[in-house]
C-alpha cells in the first residue's frame, strides 16, 4: 500500500491547469483572423467627434461589480489624436482619462494617458482592433498596475463593442464590456 502524498496531488492539479491554460492560449484569436472583415475599423475615423459609452466591470468570477456610462470626445490633427473620456459610475464616482494617440503606418497605433504605465499599442485588421496597455488602478487604497487587453469590434459606422480582459501577473482579475456609439 502506498502512502498518500498531498504534494503529488497538488502537482497533478497544477500540471492539468498549466496544460489547459497553454491549450486555451493556443486557441486565442489573433488580429489577423479579422483581416478580410468589414466594415474596416480606423481609430482616427471612428474616434473623431462626440461619442457615448455604456458598460460594466466584472470581477474574475464574472459578477458585475460596477456599471458606468462615459462621454468621449475625439479629435485629430494629422496622425496625432486626443481622446477625452469622462466616466460616470453607478456608485457616484467620476473619472477622467485623456489619451494622446498616434496613428502609425500599417494600421498600427500607440498612445499614453495620465494613468497609463508606459505606452499602449494597438493594431487593426478588418472590423477588429486589439489595444494592449497597463493602467495604474486604485483597489482598496492600493495602486495596482493592471494589464488590459482590449478587443474592439466595429458593428457599423456608428457603433462598436469593446471587450477587455484585465490581468495581474498573468492571472485574470476581471473583464470590462462596453458599447460605444457616435453621437451626431
Amino acid at each position: 500500500m502506498t502512502s498518500y502524498n498531498p504534494f503529488i496531488r497538488l502537482f497533478s492539479r497544477l500540471s492539468v491547469s498549466i496544460c489547459l491554460g497553454l491549450f486555451l492560449v493556443g486557441c486565442s484569436a489573433t488580429i489577423s483572423d479579422y483581416k478580410s472583415t468589414t466594415p474596416e475599423f480606423d481609430m482616427k475615423t471612428f474616434f473623431d467627434g462626440k461619442l457615448a459609452a455604456y458598460g460594466m466591470v466584472q470581477n474574475r468570477n464574472g459578477e458585475v461589480i460596477r456599471r458606468f456610462r462615459a462621454d468621449l470626445i475625439g479629435s485629430w490633427e494629422g496622425n496625432k489624436g486626443l481622446l477625452e473620456e469622462d466616466f460616470f459610475y453607478d456608485d457616484g464616482e467620476t473619472q477622467r482619462r485623456v489619451w494622446n494617440l498616434v496613428k502609425h503606418g500599417n494600421n498600427q497605433y500607440s498612445g499614453v494617458a495620465s494613468d497609463s504605465v508606459g505606452e499602449a499599442t494597438g493594431e487593426s485588421q478588418g472590423f477588429a482592433f486589439n489595444w494592449r496597455y497597463t493602467l495604474a488602478i486604485e483597489v482598496d487604497g492600493t495602486t495596482w498596475d493592471i494589464d488590459l487587453n482590449d478587443w474592439i469590434y466595429q458593428l457599423d459606422d456608428s457603433r462598436l463593442i469593446n471587450q477587455t480582459e484585465m490581468t495581474k501577473w498573468g492571472f485574470n482579475v476581471g473583464q470590462i464590456t462596453l458599447i460605444i456609439e457616435k453621437i451626431e
